[in-house]
C-alpha cells in the first residue's frame, strides 16, 4: 500500500501546475465560454496581458550574462540548431500526415509547435537533476527565447501563413514584432534600474506569465466554444494527437543526445543540449499564437502545445533522474 502510496505522489508531481490550470480553464471555457462584449473585454485584457509579459521577459534578462554564455559555440550553436532547424524540419514532415490521422488545423498546431523556442524553468530543473552544464542551459534557452520573440513570427509567416496552412485572420508578422519585440528591447533597456529587483521579486514575472497564458487559453477555447472549432476532437483525435507528440519529443531526445556526442560535446554539454535542444516553450507558445492567429485557430493550435508540454515534462522528469542515477556527484557541477 506504501509503495503505491508512493508511485501516485511521483506520478501527481510530475503533473505541472501550470497544465492543471489551463486544463481547469479548458473546462470552465467549454460550460462558461465569455461571448459578445465580455469576449471584447477578454481580448483586450489578454493583449494587455501579453505586452506586459514580454516587458518583463526583457526587463529580468541580463544582456551581459547572455552575451557571456555564448562563448560555448558548439554548445550554444547546436540548441539553437535543434530548435530552430531540426525541430521545424520534423514539424514541416507532419503536416503530410493524412486527414485520417489528424485534422488540418491540428497538423498545423504542431508545426506551429515545431517553431517555438525552448523552455527555460523546466529545461534548466531537469539539466540541473541529470548533473548537466547548468550555466549553458540558462545560457542556451535564454538565447533561444529572445531569439524566438522574432525568429517565430518569422517562421510562421514564411510556413504557415505564406502557404495559406489555414492560419486564419491573425496579427501578421510585423504587428506580432510589435506586440512582443518593443516591449521586450523596452525591458532590456530599463533593465540596469529595474532588472535587479525584477529578478528579487520571482513571483512578479511567475504570476504575470501564468495570468497570460490562463487569459489566452481561456479566451481560446471560449472561441472554439461559441464558432464550433472542437466540436469534431474525439478521444480518437487526442490519443492520435499524443501518440505523434510523443514520437517527435523521441526523436529529439535521441537526435539531440547522438548528435552531441558527434560533436565532442562532455557529458554535462550534452545533457545540457538534450534538455534544452528537446522541449517547447508552452509560456511563449500560447500568447504568441494569441496574437498570430485568429481566435478559432488559436484554439486549434493550443491542443498540441498543451499536450506536448505535458508530454515532455513527464518524460524528460524520468529521464533526469536516471541519468542523475548514472553519474558521480561531482558530475556537471559548471
Amino acid at each position: 500500500m506504501d509503495e503505491r502510496g508512493g508511485v501516485l505522489r511521483r506520478a501527481v508531481g510530475w503533473i505541472d501546475p501550470l497544465v492543471a490550470m489551463i486544463v481547469g480553464v479548458l473546462v470552465l471555457g467549454l460550460l462558461l465560454p465569455a461571448s459578445g462584449g465580455v469576449a471584447d473585454v477578454l481580448g483586450t485584457v489578454t493583449r494587455a496581458a501579453i505586452v506586459l509579459l514580454f516587458f518583463l521577459y526583457g526587463a529580468r534578462m541580463p544582456t551581459t550574462e547572455v552575451l557571456a554564455g555564448l562563448r560555448n559555440w558548439r554548445l550554444q550553436g547546436a540548441m539553437l540548431a535543434a530548435t530552430y532547424v531540426v525541430f521545424p524540419v520534423f514539424g514541416i514532415v507532419l503536416t503530410f500526415l493524412p486527414d485520417a490521422v489528424l485534422a488540418p488545423e491540428l497538423r498545423t498546431g504542431l508545426l506551429y509547435l515545431t517553431l517555438l523556442p525552448s523552455t527555460v524553468q523546466s529545461s534548466v530543473v531537469f539539466t540541473s537533476i541529470a548533473r548537466g552544464n547548468v550555466a549553458g542551459a540558462i545560457c542556451g534557452a535564454t538565447v533561444s527565447n529572445v531569439l524566438g520573440i522574432v525568429l517565430t513570427p518569422l517562421l510562421v509567416g514564411a510556413l504557415i501563413v505564406s502557404t495559406g496552412r489555414h492560419a486564419g485572420e491573425g496579427g501578421g508578422v510585423s504587428q506580432t514584432l510589435m506586440m512582443l519585440l518593443v516591449p521586450f528591447v523596452l525591458g532590456q533597456v530599463v533593465e540596469r534600474w529595474i532588472g535587479a529587483w525584477i529578478r528579487r521579486h520571482k513571483s512578479l514575472t511567475k504570476v504575470t506569465d501564468r495570468a497570460t497564458i490562463v487569459l489566452v487559453a481561456y479566451g481560446a477555447v471560449s472561441e472554439a466554444q461559441v464558432s464550433g472549432t472542437w466540436d469534431g476532437v474525439t478521444a480518437w483525435t487526442l490519443l492520435a494527437l499524443a501518440a505523434v507528440c510523443g514520437v517527435l519529443l523521441a526523436a529529439m531526445l535521441a537526435l539531440t543526445w547522438t548528435g552531441g556526442a558527434r560533436l565532442g560535446l562532455d557529458r554535462a554539454d550534452r545533457v545540457a543540449l538534450l534538455m534544452c535542444g528537446s522541449k517547447k516553450s508552452l509560456a511563449t507558445g500560447l500568447p504568441m499564437a494569441s496574437v498570430l492567429f485568429s481566435p478559432v485557430m488559436a484554439a486549434s493550435v493550443a491542443l498540441p502545445v498543451i499536450l506536448f508540454h505535458q508530454i515532455q515534462l513527464l518524460v524528460c522528469a524520468v529521464l533526469a533522474r536516471r541519468l542523475a542515477g548514472s553519474e558521480p556527484a561531482t558530475a556537471g557541477a559548471s
